[in-house]
């Protein structure tokens, strides 16, 4: 990686811990939704992300790549909207080349090699990155698309985050296999394990996936294999299940810390640098929230949008007995 895109990872990483905790705060004042931290995964979700150029490439994000998500182009108030609840606000910009998460496990998987056929059907020089994680992986879509992919040589980059927890289901207790990326070769396409708290070893197994999906090699399965240091969501408690001990050792093996030591000794980073970054993420988080915090709430009609094209009888029905039942809302934020 260049100097500049190491300071562009950085930066990206240091927002990606800052968002975490700062939507945590949020939620644990009832002010945002459930969420999913990124903490321990970010070498792992940026590395990936750079590889990637965003006025060509498509991205299909699971659940916790918001750095990935931001670097791609999508606005950080659209993001914090969407976790407010402030839906008709956070939808993706349509020059942005992002697909909506997909909450059900694995579903995104065939979504992703439908699109990245439709790229090589319009012999677009483009490639399409999927993002999934090792509990995805043990789902029938995986297979299933994976099997497709590799029939049709798409051009997609199976991005498969193994941070060693399915919620509360250890790796171990879903496959017998020494490791995830070798079911690649069953499928006909090449799969490679790379250390997911590397951020340099994560840029260059993606760059030269991309590379070779650009190029006509079609699909790469890459298992990047990190560590999950926060909970699954909002709504887990992992000391139920998990080994203090192997937090502990994870956080000594800090994905920022690594890059931070790296970018320090090569001369293009200082602890002024950061603090000013910092200050300016900070600043960033805050002024964005005031303004989605300041945004209209979502009126009862809006859970009856974006499910048909064109709404049938039987739910234009319901929607008009239940709008004519309920008061609008209040539009504070």
């Amino acid at each position: 990686m260049k100097p500049d895109q190491i300071i562009e990872a950085l930066r990206l990483m240091l927002l990606s811990r800052a968002l975490d905790e700062f939507c945590i705060k949020l939620q644990r004042r009832n002010r945002l939704g459930v969420y999913a931290p990124v903490h321990g995964q970010e070498a792992a979700v940026v590395g990936s992300a750079m590889a990637l150029d965003p006025a060509d490439d498509w991205m299909i994000p699971a659940s916790r790549e918001q750095p990935a998500m931001l670097r791609h182009g999508l606005p950080l108030e659209n993001l914090l909207a969407t976790y407010t609840g402030k839906v008709d606000h956070g939808r993706i910009p349509s020059d942005v080349k992002l697909l909506l998460r997909q909450q059900a496990i694995a579903a995104q998987l065939p979504h992703a090699v439908g699109l990245a056929w439709a790229l090589k059907l319009r012999g677009l020089a483009a490639v399409a990155l999927v993002y999934f994680g090792d509990g995805a992986a043990s789902e029938g879509d995986f297979h299933e698309a994976a099997n497709l992919a590799g029939v049709q040589n798409v051009p997609l980059i199976f991005f498969l985050i193994n941070n060693r927890w399915a919620i509360s289901t250890p790796v171990s207790k879903q496959t017998a296999a020494e490791d995830l990326s070798v079911r690649a070769a069953g499928y006909g396409f090449e799969g490679l394990r790379v250390d997911g708290d590397d951020l340099f070893a994560v840029y260059e197994a993606t760059r030269e996936a991309v590379a070779r999906a650009r190029a006509g090699g079609g699909p790469t399965l890459i298992e990047a294999c990190t560590y999950r240091v926060g909970f699954h969501n909002t709504s887990d408690n992992p000391r139920e299940y998990r080994d203090e001990a192997e937090v502990a050792a994870a956080e000594a093996n800090d994905p920022i810390e690594r890059v931070r030591r790296y970018a320090t000794a090569a001369g293009i980073w200082s602890g002024e640098e950061e603090a000013r970054i910092s200050l300016e993420i900070s600043t960033e988080l805050n002024a964005t929230y005031r303004k989605v915090a300041s945004l209209p709430r979502p009126g009862p009609n809006a859970i009856f949008e974006h499910v048909y094209e064109e709404q049938p009888t039987r739910v234009r029905r319901q929607r008009d007995t239940l709008l004519n039942q309920l008061p609008e809302p209040d539009d504070a934020g």
